[in-house]
């Protein structure tokens, strides 16, 4: 069973606020009024149920599409998503998106002159195993500019999605590299609290890395308790 996130628990400072005036577009998508919480219905809490039969094989490997291999450098992101006792989470859906090598999605709204990689998606899912485990082969995404501020540039970052048992327990979180250069001008990055940010930063994971092949990054998702994750709020959005 998927979790709620720390907005709901202890641990709930972990979570960025609703309006982040440097991050310009919260100031409109932020609420102006206090929020409603509307009690969940059976049907929206009992399903839809995610099993093995619902991710194909090869599902979680970004590096080959379209008939042809990926442009970039081959990375391993892998880890274990856990509740706040440390226990594990399994059968859990994670969903990842990316931008390619060069900083670009594959969406008609991104229209920055970075090439597109006809062998890239920028998309893949995969379900946790019984001990939370899960794992992704991908490339390494690139900066790219989003006009937030001037010579605004985001940080080299995969976006999770974490499904529980219904599309109403779903958590939006993203993943950040070690040491990238853009993290001092980044507000979404920033407005999480500074103790917290590092929850949501890989550490390199050379156990894991496979020789000639891909270099390995670890990153664990805490869904609940003082060391949670950080995650966009759902009752914001």
């Amino acid at each position: 069973m998927l979790h709620l996130p720390a907005h709901h628990h202890a641990g709930h400072e972990a979570n960025a606020p609703l309006l982040f005036p440097e991050y310009k577009t919260t100031r409109l998508r932020s609420p102006k009024n206090d929020l409603i919480l509307v009690p969940q219905r059976l049907g929206e809490i009992t399903g839809p149920v995610f099993g093995n039969a619902d991710i194909a094989k090869g599902e979680n490997d970004m590096t080959h599409a379209n008939g042809g291999e990926a442009q970039g450098q081959r990375i391993i992101v892998h880890g274990r998503v856990l509740d706040s006792a440390g226990k594990p989470i399994p059968d859990t859906l994670i969903e990842v998106w990316q931008a390619n090598a060069g900083g670009r999605y594959r969406h008609k709204m991104d229209s920055w002159p970075a090439p597109l990689d006809p062998h890239f998606n920028g998309v893949a899912r995969c379900l946790t195993d019984k001990q939370g485990h899960y794992e992704f082969t991908t490339i390494k995404p690139g900066a790219y500019p989003w006009g937030n501020h001037h010579n605004a540039w985001r940080p080299a970052h995969i976006h999770f999605s974490l499904f529980g048992q219904a599309f109403t327990q779903r958590l939006v979180t993203q993943m950040y590299f070690p040491d990238d250069p853009f993290f001092f001008q980044d507000p979404i990055y920033n407005s999480v609290p500074e103790a917290a940010r590092e929850r949501m930063i890989s550490t390199f994971d050379y156990d894991h890395t496979r020789d000639n092949w891909a270099v390995g990054f670890k990153f664990d998702i805490v869904l609940r308790g003082q060391d949670a994750t950080p995650f966009e709020d759902p009752e914001g959005h």
